[in-house]
């Protein structure tokens, strides 16, 4: 194998893709653009969810990219030598291009040629078939062709070798992924596949085969654009090829832990995959907040601090661990160094902060602690100064001991265990409206969210630049730059603004353009690193209204928006505001804006 560094694997892969006819796409922010089902971006393929479904790319039909994630499911467990919340995933995409067999064979070819893996220690699974598809033998050969033993190949079903779709219809099919060797004996014995023998196969990358659409009444037919959607984890193919035992000990995961202070193991771990995701958080623009990112950005910089308590640090570090952050991933990630100074104030300021808020902490447990009947504090308290206050359970365990007294660990488990299930709970029924939702009301309350973003700047300015949106089949939730709350005055003029737009029922339509072209129209848009080459500019009518840059996808003409109505108004974070609006009426069917 080929011992490349974590920078020289991203790099091939590009590469190495670009040889094989793929356009080289920027990865897009971690705050999903118009995606109504996740906070952050979850996986390579978020951004490119319209064009999976049809649309077409400004880049064409074969692309690839690395594309930052993070994901908050497991945010408790991290600490242990494989979770982690930010990570990179490498990504190559056929847009009804090539299919099954060119997909394989590229992968087979960087997996063996490139990375050098010895053909011994891979091992492949594929989806084993049920009553809506057939068992995948046709992935199954072209493993064989390219070299893979038979023996090497495990069928798994649905709940392992199936994708999609994101939502209750849309897109979806069989996946084929690719593990390497991690057992204790230097080779698999015969036989062994990820079927039989999966805690000793570690899975490094997975080849999706978006072949069928799932219809409402719960069944399947064949797309008539099929697609492949490939993700690789960087992290973990750094670690096969390096050596290590875990993705901390990678080269430049490795070079953030050397500079933390020695002691726990876990608690090293925490303060570095929370504090370079939160770096990166903060770079894309995410706030420490309440709600929604900002919550989840706070939330991680806390355990952070929390760590750093447990292993005796009195001082301010997190800006001290950002900087190394920066410096290490600046040459990937060139906004790290231009955002840099907003990163480290940011840190200082949440850490200096949350100083406070651990004084009210023990204010909060001398209360519980001097009002006890008994000797044992309560699960219930103990894990209310966790939540709230950010104490981990050894801190109150500590406190406690001093006082001589005892915490009840099982009850703190269970609370601790109920919080999950609501938090999980809420992350499930927010993915529940799918990636894929691209429904009338959806596209209808996407295109208004162009409509307003138009009206707020010809009401309060242009100084007015979209900080997000959240868009679901009930509503639309709209951030922006603006230091005030809008007057009632105000909400109604933008409402009245874009409700006469609507009456006008004026033709939406894109074209292509480089992003300097699309500035110099006058066209809008705050994500101008999402293309190298060209993006598409949606214009209302003759664009003297609405101008803006955007993947779509949106009705065809605005007056099938019925009416517009603005529900709520309110802060967001510093500096910017939120508005909470909905469309009624309109045609259930629409037609969708196509290219000028």
């Amino acid at each position: 194998m080929r011992p490349l560094s974590t920078d020289q694997i991203r790099q091939a892969y590009l590469d190495f893709f670009q040889k094989k006819g793929h356009a080289v796409i920027p990865g897009a922010s971690l705050i999903p653009e118009n995606d109504p089902t996740v906070l952050f971006t979850t996986a390579g393929m978020h951004p490119l969810v319209p064009y999976l479904m049809g649309e077409k790319h400004p880049a064409g039909k074969r692309l690839v990219d690395v594309q930052r994630c993070v994901r908050t499911g497991d945010i408790d467990e991290v600490g242990d030598s494989s979770h982690l919340t930010m990570f990179e995933m490498l990504g190559n995409w056929s847009l009804g291009d090539y299919f099954k067999e060119e997909a394989i064979t590229m992968s087979f070819e960087f997996l063996t040629k490139v990375l050098e893996i010895p053909l011994n220690k891979l091992a492949v699974t594929c989806f084993e078939g049920d009553k809506d598809a057939l068992k995948d033998t046709e992935s199954a050969g072209y493993w064989i062709k390219c070299g893979i033993p038979e023996e090497r190949i495990g069928f798994l079903p649905k709940a392992k070798n199936w994708w999609g779709p994101a939502g209750k219809t849309g897109p979806c099919g069989p996946d084929t992924e690719m593990f390497y060797w991690v057992g204790t004996s230097e080779l698999p014995p015969k036989g062994s596949n990820p079927a039989n023998d999966d805690p000793n196969w570690l899975e490094i990358w997975n080849d999706v085969f978006l072949q069928y659409n799932k219809k409402e009444d719960g069944t399947f037919e064949t797309l008539k654009q099929q697609c492949v959607d490939t993700g690789m984890g960087l992290e973990r193919v750094a670690k096969v090829l390096q050596g290590v035992e875990s993705v901390y000990e990678t080269d430049r995961m490795k070079s953030i832990m050397d500079v933390i202070h020695a002691g726990d193991m876990r608690h090293r771990r925490i303060i570095c995959d929370h504090l370079k995701a939160a770096t990166f958080m903060i770079m894309d623009g995410v706030a420490p907040s309440n709600v929604d990112q900002g919550y989840v950005l706070r939330r991680i910089i806390r355990r952070a601090i929390r760590s750093g308590k447990q292993l005796g640090i009195e001082t301010a570090f997190t800006p001290g661990i950002a900087q190394v952050v920066i410096d290490q991933n600046s040459a990937a990630y060139p906004l790290l160094a231009k955002k840099s100074s907003a990163i480290l104030e940011t840190l200082k300021q949440e850490e200096a902060q949350f100083g406070k808020t651990l004084h009210e902490g023990l204010k909060r447990f001398t209360s519980v602690a001097e009002t006890l009947t008994g000797k044992i504090i309560d699960g219930v308290s103990a894990f209310h100064l966790y939540d709230t206050y950010g104490f981990p359970l050894e801190l109150t365990k500590e406190l406690a001991a001093e006082r001589g007294l005892t915490v009840d660990e099982k009850g703190f488990e269970k609370a601790f265990e109920e919080h999950q299930k609501l938090s999980r709970a809420g992350a499930a029924q927010k993915f529940a409206g799918g990636l894929a939702d691209h429904s009338a009301e959806t596209t209808k309350l996407h295109t208004a969210t162009h409509l307003l973003n138009a009206g707020l700047r010809k009401v309060l300015g242009d100084h007015v630049w979209q900080k997000g949106s959240n868009v679901t089949a009930d509503r639309l939730r709209f951030d922006f730059t603006h230091p005030d709350k809008m007057t009632p005055e105000q909400i109604k003029k933008v409402e009245d603004l874009v409700n006469e737009e609507i009456k006008k029922d004026l033709p939406m339509a894109y074209h292509l353009a480089t992003v300097d072209g699309a500035k110099k129209e006058g066209a809008i848009g705050v994500f101008d690193d999402r293309y190298e080459s060209q993006v598409k500019v949606y214009v209302v009518g003759d664009g003297s209204f609405s101008k803006e840059i955007c993947g779509g996808p949106h009705v065809a003409r605005t007056g099938m928006l019925g009416s517009f109505k603005i529900q709520k108004e309110e802060s967001s974070s510093a500096g910017v505001r939120r508005i909470k609006a909905v469309v009624s009426g309109g045609p259930k069917e629409i037609d969708v804006a196509g290219e000028a």
